[in-house]
């Protein structure tokens, strides 16, 4: 049976503010072991092989500006071959399916493809792989295979799927029916019934059973998202379906689309059990609860310093962080925020994001430290017309060829050889080197040795936003801004 691993990565970086953003979704982050959610999800797909069970190149589902988000945490796994579609726009999880379905068919004989969400975590991988390698014996039958989660408390943030029946071969279970979100007491009822488990968001499916569902019960999603993957282009690992016709893609969900519509129909649709410590990490409370705790219940990560502290997360990123007396709460430091929060009331850190929205504050959109396809910049003194930037250029790379009309910059080289290109003129630079860049003047810093270059950059003009770049060359494909 050839598999073809699946990773949805999207995400809008709201649920686990402020170390998670828009620009940083949580599924980069590290926030257990030395891994990504998104690693440790590619990782968990790529060992499900087996002696009837071949593994197939991953596909990754992202969007344009994650890209290299994902190309870089990919390459801290180098047996892992992957290749990436882009969604021009945000469709819901049933087109981003779609796309992957329509690349795995046209790469394979119709495989079986194994799909997951990028942002969850899972404690026990030897479970995890019996789980999925059984699901995908099922799938090879035809039948639709949903993940269910085994209830561990009534718990009102998941979706439920019902079961009937007898286990079968490979301990599936029929699926009766679906509930959303209930509130506890339904919970409770659920949970005490023992036929209910958690809706997990990961599910297996034959690339052309996947396909024919969906036209049987939304054809319209179908046919749009097979017209803009028609004329889509790809650019080495990336597979661009067409934006035009991309953006009239309904947005919908796997579930709405054709999950919920399958019982009683033609499509048969199983559920397998998983019991393996699954966690979603969807509110910093979860992020405690599967945490290493100490001796009075704390988490804690980076420099921090704890009196009389019981049942709390705090993670410092930046600076020592200390408490004295506080009782199940969350703290966390960046360079740029501090969220404090009740642990009980975690899920409402997306209000605080709805008020940077509504201010359109860069608090909710990006980090002070920013990842580039490039290297990183690094904002780390900002005032009345200047900006200060620590700039660091990976081995091989180089910024855009660009220009900026509001600002100049000077560049003082502090680690590393730079090539720097000014005007029709290019020199090299070396530590305690400086040049300057006028107002205007096309410009270039690149590194073509060995080692990163890192240099401190400060901008001086009227105005020094970000969208203040005109790329007149980029090895990357990005646009002006």
């Amino acid at each position: 049976m050839k598999i073809i691993p699946v990773v949805l990565c999207g995400g809008s970086g709201t649920r686990l503010w402020p170390l998670s953003r828009t620009g940083f979704p949580k599924q980069f982050l590290v926030l257990s072991g030395t891994t990504s959610l998104f690693q440790q999800a590619a990782s968990r797909l790529n060992q499900l092989g087996a002696a009837d069970i071949e593994v197939g190149k991953t596909l990754v589902v992202t969007n344009e500006e994650h890209r290299f988000l994902v190309l870089d945490q990919l390459r801290e796994l180098p047996d892992i071959a992957a290749t990436l579609l882009l969604e021009p726009v945000g469709r819901n999880t049933a087109p981003a399916l779609t796309l992957a379905a329509l690349q795995a068919a046209a790469d394979n004989d119709d495989p079986i493809l194994v799909v997951t969400p990028a942002d969850q975590t899972v404690q026990n991988s030897a479970a995890f792989t019996e789980a999925l390698q059984n699901a995908i014996r099922v799938a090879a039958t035809g039948a639709i295979v949903i993940l269910g989660i085994t209830p561990t408390g009534p718990e009102t943030g998941f979706g439920y799927i019902q079961q009937t029946g007898d286990a079968g071969a490979f301990t599936e279970f029929n699926v009766k029916n679906f509930a959303e979100k209930p509130d506890s007491v339904t919970a409770q009822i659920y949970v005490d019934s023992g036929d209910y488990a958690w809706n997990s968001g990961m599910f297996v499916v034959r690339a052309s059973v996947w396909l024919k569902a969906l036209k049987h019960f939304r054809a319209d999603i179908l046919q749009t998202t097979a017209t803009a993957f028609a004329s889509h282009t790809q650019d080495h690992q990336f597979i661009r379906p067409n934006e035009a016709l991309f953006v009239e893609v309904p947005s919908e969900s796997v579930d709405y689309a054709v999950m919920e519509q399958c019982p009683n129909s033609q499509f048969s649709l199983k559920m397998v059990t998983l019991d393996a410590g699954w966690n979603d990490l969807g509110v910093w409370d979860a992020v405690w609860q599967v945490g290493c705790q100490d001796g009075a219940g704390n988490v804690v990560q980076g420099d921090v310093l704890l009196t009389d502290t019981d049942n709390s997360l705090i993670i410092a990123s930046h600076r020592l962080v200390s408490t004295v007396g506080i009782k199940n709460s969350i703290i966390i430091e960046t360079a740029d925020a501090v969220l404090v929060a009740d642990r009980s009331q975690s899920q409402h850190v997306k209000n605080i994001v709805s008020q940077l929205q509504e201010q359109q504050r860069e608090e909710r959109v990006l980090h002070r430290k920013v990842s580039r396809p490039w290297g990183w910049y690094d904002t780390i003194d900002v005032g009345a017309r200047f900006k200060v930037k620590r700039i660091q250029v990976n081995p091989g790379a180089s910024l855009s060829l660009q220009r900026h009309a509001k600002r100049a910059e000077h560049w003082v080289v502090v680690k590393g050889i730079a090539e720097v290109t000014c005007g029709d003129k290019t020199i090299t630079l070396r530590e305690n080197e400086s040049t300057y860049i006028p107002l205007g003047q096309k410009h270039r810093l690149a590194n073509s040795g060995t080692t990163p270059v890192e240099i401190i950059e400060v901008q001086s003009g009227h105005y020094l936003g970000e969208d203040d770049i005109e790329r007149l060359e980029d090895s990357y494909g990005r646009q002006k801004g």
